[in-house]
């Protein structure tokens, strides 16, 4: 089984993940620019057995536009998230594709708060799958994982 490794910028903190990833996805909301510092955030999720995060990590939880809690577990020294969880997303964990820092990693499939992206930013592919804010509702990952409510 493949195994790809996101760390912090300090290196201290460190996300191992198994597997390929369940969705590859950016995100156009405000909050994801924030946490980027880009346009969107891009990231990859993988269920949670798939996971494991070794080193010093802080939490921090707040609700998203969605509604949903989120919660980020990210470096206490130099601050990077390293991974998140999203309370709509049970069972998978997403990292953030700048934390593997040149990894080989699948483009994204989805695109989402589509309605926040910026004039200047194109996510291309014929396969991309767009969702607006109105979607944030759904609770995409059952089907991902292949359980049901």
């Amino acid at each position: 089984m493949r195994e790809r490794t996101a760390t912090c910028r300090c290196g201290q903190l460190s996300a191992i993940c198994r597997g390929e990833p369940v969705r590859v996805s950016v995100c156009h909301c405000h909050a994801c620019q924030k946490r980027s510092g880009s346009a969107f955030g891009a990231q990859a999720r993988w269920a949670d057995e798939h996971v494991t995060v070794t080193g010093t990590s802080k939490i921090w939880t707040r609700v998203a536009d969605s509604g949903n809690c989120i919660t980020y577990r990210f470096c206490p020294d130099c601050g990077s998230t390293i991974a998140y969880t999203i309370e709509n997303w049970p069972g998978v964990t997403a990292v953030p594709y700048g934390a593997f820092a040149g990894t080989d990693m699948p483009a994204p499939g989805f695109s989402v708060y589509d309605d926040r992206r910026h004039g200047w930013v194109e996510i291309t592919g014929d396969s991309i799958q767009r969702s607006t804010s109105a979607a944030a509702q759904r609770r995409p990952s059952l089907d991902i994982l292949r359980k049901e409510d």
